[in-house]
């Protein structure tokens, strides 16, 4: 049992694995190979692969050698500390539990409190007459029927924010306890996934012609320099990349099967770079002031109803002649509505404490997409100075609704020429900054694709397909057996000798004819040139 065990191989992926482990997460094409012993097409196909599902990213040597580089540990990228997954599995846990209880809490309690008040009302009534005063009046319907859903909850609701409630038509508008759940957790913004956010990715690829770098990543993502060649590791994992190094020393990326098309030449368009994408400020809602306004009206009325009849009369029970306390109208009527009341207020108040900080980084995120714009536009064509002044007034105007800080926005052009290695240079007004680093990867990337004219590839002709009836297939098998014939009469006719020549020669005398001849003399022979190969995606 034990050599059956033995005999089954070990998959590549895990094979690699263990030898970068040794390697310390760092380590050429050639290491791998020495370390596992399997074959480079393979040992290559794993690294990509891992490059997918780890994090890690490529490195180019001054002497044009790649360079892969894991995380030592080997940790996969969706991988989460443990106390991140509980907390928002226990916030998730929570949030169900709570809107559960909030479709019973709130509707049945707010009708058990109208009821109980509109008894009292109408006993009054009958002292003093229906309508009279003190008494249940048309007004006070008028009010309840807002409250219970009139046209309060309707009037200009935007339950998403209003960037994505105008797309919505009117009766597409969440209902009132999809309302009530953003009142207390937040607007539920949808979540795109991962293949849905490579989209735009593989559009942006195919509109430069299968190849990029990670400079133009940046551009229509905004991801820090980092970031971004993790990215493009796992962009090349995913989607067949193959990095090339340019005579530059940058590292290109090219992506030939995305190139590959059934309907000819591939034409895409060019998505929206990242400073036309800039971030909405998080709502703490997403609701319109009124559903906001009717919605808090609801819960205070339980809240108010729950102190005066459930824990009102504790106070008062020890008085002398008082009544017993009901513990059913104590707890009932009091403790549990008071509670869930208060939770109902105390959430929106604790998220309201982080929602300046959200909106804080996503000031931060829009700044440097407006600067990433600027400095972009500054440099893809003759690379020009860009002075302080200049890029304050450019994010001032293009975040002009919100109150920007001159400081912010000078910390995110440092970052920014950090990244990619600005010149620095001082002025009349501070400081200027140039980043001709970024035409150059731009630069490398055109000269790769005129190199490689991934655009040009076609489809070969289609030799089988499953529709086929039987005498579909059998004319394809017979028009791919004329076309090997007659390729095979232009080749074979120059490279058969005839058959009636016969002749004899033992292995060693191929090697002695074979063996280098002494300088300043040459062979009887001539030695037939080396052919280069051909392109590899021609």
């Amino acid at each position: 049992m034990s050599d059956i065990v033995a005999s089954i191989p070990t998959p590549p992926d895990t094979t690699v694995m263990s030898a970068l482990r040794g390697l310390r997460g760092r380590a050429t094409l050639g290491d791998v190979v020495s370390a596992t012993g399997i074959p480079d097409h393979e040992a290559e196909t794993a690294l990509k692969s891992l490059l997918e599902t780890h994090r890690g990213h490529l490195e180019v040597s001054d002497s044009g050698d790649l360079l892969y580089q894991f995380d030592p540990k080997l940790i996969s990228r969706d991988a989460e500390p443990f106390w991140t997954r509980f907390r928002r599995a226990a916030w998730s846990a929570f949030k169900v539990g709570f809107k559960v209880w909030t479709a019973v809490m709130l509707v049945v309690y707010f009708a058990i409190f109208v009821l109980i008040l509109v008894a009292i009302m109408l006993r009054g009534s009958d002292d003093r007459g229906f309508g009279g005063r003190g008494g249940f009046s048309l007004g006070d319907f008028f009010i309840m029927h807002w409250l219970l859903g009139g046209r309060g909850w309707h009037r200009g609701g935007l339950y998403y924010g209003h960037a994505h409630a105008r797309r919505l038509p009117k009766d597409a508008r969440p209902p009132f306890y999809k309302r009530v759940f953003a009142f207390i957790f937040g607007p539920d913004e949808p979540k795109p996934t991962q293949l849905q956010k490579d989209r735009s990715v593989v559009q942006l690829i195919r509109a430069r012609k299968g190849v990029l770098t990670s400079s133009e990543l940046i551009e229509h993502t905004a991801l820090s320099a980092d970031d971004a060649d993790e990215e493009m590791g796992r962009l090349t994992g995913a989607y067949g990349g193959d990095p090339q190094v340019s005579d530059a020393g940058e590292v290109v990326y090219a992506f030939p099967e995305l190139m590959k098309s059934a309907h000819g030449k591939v034409r895409a368009s060019e998505p929206k770079p990242a400073w036309l994408r800039l971030e909405y400020p998080k709502k703490l809602t997403g609701n319109s002031a009124g559903s906001n306004f009717g919605i808090g009206a609801m819960n205070g009325f339980n809240l108010m109803m729950a102190s005066v009849l459930g824990l009102a009369p504790a106070f008062v029970v020890a008085a002398p002649g008082a009544p017993p306390l009901d513990p059913l109208i104590f707890y009932g009527l009091g403790v549990v509505p008071f509670t869930f009341s208060s939770l109902f207020f105390g959430i929106p108040i604790v998220r309201s404490l982080g929602l300046g900080s959200e909106n804080r980084a996503r000031m931060r995120r829009n700044i440097r997409r407006l600067l990433l714009g600027l400095v972009y536009t500054r440099s893809v064509g003759t690379v020009r100075w860009i002075p302080v002044g200049e890029a304050i007034r450019h994010v001032t105007a293009g975040l002009k609704d919100q109150q920007v800080s001159p400081k912010m926005i000078l910390k995110e052009l440092e970052r920014l020429a950090a990244e990619f290695d600005a010149d620095v240079e001082a002025d009349d007004d501070g400081f200027r900054y140039r980043f001709p680093a970024i035409r150059e990867t731009f630069v490398e990337a055109e000269l790769m694709r005129r190199r490689l004219k991934l655009q040009d590839q076609k489809l070969g002709r289609i030799v089988y397909a499953t529709a086929d009836t039987a005498a579909e297939e059998s004319q394809r098998e017979l028009d791919a057996f004329d076309r090997e014939l007659k390729r095979a009469e232009i080749d074979l006719s120059r490279y058969l000798p005839s058959p009636n020549r016969v002749g004899y020669e033992e292995d060693f005398e191929v090697v002695m004819e074979r063996a280098p001849v002494r300088a300043g003399r040459t062979s009887g022979r001539r030695r037939p040139q080396q052919r280069r190969p051909p392109p590899r995606w021609r």
